[in-house]
Parts: C-alpha cells; structure tokens; sequence
C-alpha cells in the first residue's frame, strides 16, 4: 500500500505580528498541527496521534487535513511581503 503525506491544520488560535504592542491577535489564520503519513487521512491523523500523543491535551479541537504532493519539500517556495512593500515605493 502507498503512503500519502498529509498536513494538519486548524483554524483555532491566533497570531501576532512580529514587534505587536496590541494584547489583541493580528492576524486570525491557521495553526499547523503537524506533518504525518498513512494510506488515506484516517491512517495519516492515527499516526500523528501516536507519534504526538500530547495533542490529546491541548485544547484544539477541529483539525482537518489537506493531502500534499509527494514532492512538497522540494516544492517549497519564499515569498516576502517586504519585497513587495519596496517595489510599490519605488513606483509611487
């Protein structure tokens, strides 16, 4: 049987800028879970579970799963808002 890779996320939790001086989040935007493998998405979250039994006790609930490409590590891209930020200076 072929494995699959599978990213973990949920849409519970917040994040903060970085240098934020507000007590309120930022940004509301998905929290990675974690990475695992198996033959469909029960098999994949199964395993995460075992290998990060401390997920239990957190207090995230709903987590959902998106299936990655087999080559996502060598897919991985940058991008940097800031690049972007400089470019529109320039042109005003």
């Amino acid at each position: 049987m072929t494995t699959k890779n599978y990213i973990f996320l949920t849409l519970e939790g917040h994040t903060y800028q970085p240098n934020s001086e507000f007590v309120e989040p930022d940004i509301d935007n998905l929290q990675v879970i974690g990475f695992s493998i198996g033959v469909d998405q029960k098999d994949a979250f199964r395993r995460l579970l075992k290998e990060n039994s401390y997920l239990v006790d957190t207090t995230f609930d709903e987590i959902f799963c998106l299936e990655l490409a087999d080559d996502f590590i060598e897919q991985k891209q940058y991008f940097h808002l800031s690049e972007l930020s400089r470019r529109t200076e320039k042109t005003c």
